[in-house]
């Protein structure tokens, strides 16, 4: 092995309310030797994800807060360039949570190896990686089931994107929240979210409007006789015109609250939060790293809706993986920070050069 040099990026300060580069560094490191049970992985594409912002606080949280000039940790997908590890050979495909980085060694039970046969390799990050894990155990954690009306914000977002077809695929009727009119566009017709003849053009609808349609005006449009189930990944606005539109016994999958991320105070609840009360309303909290242990079912199901197509599936009758691709590991904060300002549609992925 000779000499490798890995660039990184590494957070050097915490941010207060919104992060900016200033909060980064992009830094230089040289990899020891190989050892034996070894494998040194060079990264194609990383993760960037909302949660992460979370990570940069440096207090206590649900997953390790990154270190101040550290490197920086998140999934990435690579291929083995050395080896000496018999488990792995030169050549070989796999994803880690090493991110932020060109370079890494590792020891094979850090690494999950991943078919090249599935193209592109990003899908692993996306609808086949932990984005689509999130998405497919936030189905099953409240049972989401043929016939259910389910509202999804920041729909057209990595894992809203994805929520969305898997429900379609169940059979559901889907209503998604949007930024813009691309992102609308996406949703009905990338993502399958149509429905009756009448109610079509709500199905999907856009936030920003100009001037501003409350959420939940466009939300009873989409569906006036209520909601059964909520795939909150954005909090707020939504969560509070969800708690509106839900009917009882509803259902609500507690993944992610965007909107608040980058608050510098906390935010106060919704006002009608007495509605899971009155209601009979279930509310969970979902962390993907409980589901690893249905990786492999994951994998397999939605593998296939990704490489042959359902014929219920979406208007082509296939699972899609949508990506916003940034390239140049010097671009990774740049397509972070454009999570909380829409700059995405899908999967915003990294590409290393």
């Amino acid at each position: 092995m000779t000499d490798i040099i890995s660039r990184e990026i590494q957070l050097i300060s915490h941010p207060t309310g919104m992060p900016t580069l200033n909060n980064f560094a992009l830094a230089q490191t040289k990899l020891e030797p190989l050892q034996a049970g070894q494998v040194l992985v060079r990264n194609l594409y990383i993760s960037v994800d909302p949660y992460m912002r979370g990570r940069m606080n440096g207090g206590k949280s649900y997953v390790p807060p990154f270190e101040l000039g550290q490197p920086m940790t998140g999934s990435a997908v690579g291929e083995v360039v050395e080896s000496r590890a018999e488990q792995l050979k030169t050549g070989d495909a796999v994803t880690s949570n090493y991110g932020w980085r060109e370079y890494f060694i590792a020891t094979p039970p850090e690494l999950h190896p991943v078919s090249r046969d599935i193209q592109p390799l990003s899908v692993h990050l996306g609808a086949l990686g932990m984005t689509g894990l999130t998405a497919w155990a936030g189905l099953y954690l409240v049972d989401v089931k043929a016939e259910d009306v389910i509202f999804i914000s920041g729909a057209a977002g990595a894992v809203g994107n994805v929520a969305g077809q898997l429900a379609k695929i169940r059979g559901c009727q889907v209503i998604g929240s949007a930024g813009s009119p691309e992102k609308v566009k996406f949703l009905k017709e990338e993502c399958g979210f149509v429905g009756e003849a009448s109610l079509e053009e709500n199905r999907a609808f856009d936030y920003k409007t100009s001037p501003v349609i409350p959420v939940i005006e466009q939300l009873n449009l989409a569906a006036p006789d209520g909601i059964d189930v909520y795939f909150d990944n954005v909090g707020g606005e939504m969560l509070e015109a969800a708690l509106s539109a839900l009917r009882v016994n509803g259902r609500i999958i507690a993944c992610g609250g965007i909107s608040g991320y980058n608050a510098e105070i906390p935010q106060p609840g919704p006002s009608n939060l007495f509605n899971i009360t009155t209601k009979r309303l279930t509310m969970k909290g979902l962390i993907v790293g409980d589901w690893l242990g249905c990786r492999a079912e994951f994998e397999q199901v939605v593998g296939d809706y990704y490489r042959f197509g359902k014929a219920q599936a979406t208007p082509t009758g296939k699972l899609k993986n949508k990506e916003t691709v940034v390239v140049g590991i010097d671009k990774a904060v740049s397509a972070f920070l454009g999570l909380f300002t829409g700059e995405n549609i899908g999967k915003m992925v990294v590409k290393l050069e």
